[in-house]
């Protein structure tokens, strides 16, 4: 069968002579094309068939433990993030297989509790902790018993650079770079909307007033600015009102959402929770499931870096189970 080839050809075609092409993609292990799908769409499908993947569902978002149904959670957020990354690469004719596959992986490695658990695992953590540098390594080694997913450079260097600071080789991650925000804002405004945090008549009308005073509009504007930005450049950006808009918004949120003590009311708790499991695994390392045991006696893997891979692929509620087998009591019974 040709179908891989035939779609291979196809990018080198129809797409932008900016897109990355799935000819091209490098993996560090050499490994037998697929007859059908190319490098990146296989990235994409092993990111989606991964247990790490299956995990965000269950993993906070902003709010901790929220009483309903239509709450983002992990998951919800990266599923977000990947429909607006089709919707800008599509429009952009780049390739949207790379830039999917990008937007799946980017938070594989994030902890429980959001931002919470992360800042707790940086803090203790002697050679720090960050979700995206974790992500990366939940694809190369953590997934697969040790085996990691060999994913291409492309998709790896997209999820390790996907946050403010990064700086992705690929247009394509350079999108994801953008709808990581893009999605966030929105869906977090709407969530505290949803929680009774705020109402959209508290959004400063500076903000409402260039970005839309809904978060249908705030989408529909931020996607159209970012591809008529981005049309037949050699790099991926927003027009100087739009982004500074974008900004003042995040900083309001910053202020209104992420430190509300409403959304926060159990961060405390969920802190010292991962700041006692962390310390126990320090001490007890035999206490590990043996797949994280055998990474430090065989794979001679740091402790320290282990006790961290363990509780960040840790769900909110099996963080809790765990934490409860350990240090609250059992009833004894005859």
């Amino acid at each position: 069968m040709e179908i891989r080839k035939q779609q291979e050809e196809w990018e080198y075609k129809r797409l932008s002579p900016y897109a990355a092409k799935s000819a091209e993609a490098v993996r560090d292990r050499i490994e037998e094309p697929c007859d059908m799908r190319t490098a990146y769409q296989r990235d994409r499908d092993r990111i989606l068939h991964s247990k790490a993947f299956r995990r965000l569902m269950h993993k906070t978002q902003v709010f901790l433990a929220p009483e309903g149904d239509h709450y983002r959670t992990r998951l919800t957020h990266t599923l977000e993030v990947a429909q607006i990354t089709r919707t800008i690469a599509r429009s952009l004719c780049l390739n949207e297989d790379l830039a999917e596959a990008i937007a799946l992986g980017h938070d594989l490695g994030h902890t429980p509790f959001g931002h919470a658990g992360e800042s707790v695992l940086d803090k203790v953590c002697k050679k720090g902790f960050i979700h995206s540098e974790q992500s990366v390594r939940v694809v190369e080694l953590l997934e697969k018993k040790g085996q990691g997913l060999n994913l291409t450079r492309e998709v790896r260097d997209g999820i390790r650079n996907h946050q403010t600071t990064g700086q992705p080789k690929t247009l394509e991650g350079q999108i994801v770079r953008i709808t990581d925000k893009i999605a966030y804002i929105n869906h977090d405004i709407d969530d505290a909307i949803r929680g009774q945090i705020l109402t959209e008549a508290d959004i400063p009308k500076k903000y409402t007033e260039i970005l839309g005073d809904s978060v249908k509009k705030r989408l529909d504007i931020m996607i159209h600015d970012v591809v008529c930005n981005s049309m037949d450049q050699p790099k991926i950006g927003m027009s100087e009102e739009i982004e500074t808009a974008m900004k003042g918004l995040r900083q309001f949120m910053s202020e209104h959402i992420y430190r509300n003590p409403k959304a926060k009311s159990e961060e405390g708790k969920a802190k010292k929770m991962i700041t006692e499991l962390y310390y126990y695994y320090m001490e007890n390392p035999d206490r590990l499931p043996e797949e994280y045991r055998i990474f430090i006696t065989q794979n001679e893997q740091d402790k320290e870096k282990i006790v961290c891979d363990y509780i960040a692929g840790m769900t909110d509620g099996y963080s809790i189970a765990v934490f409860k087998s350990i240090f609250v009591p059992k009833s004894w019974k005859l």
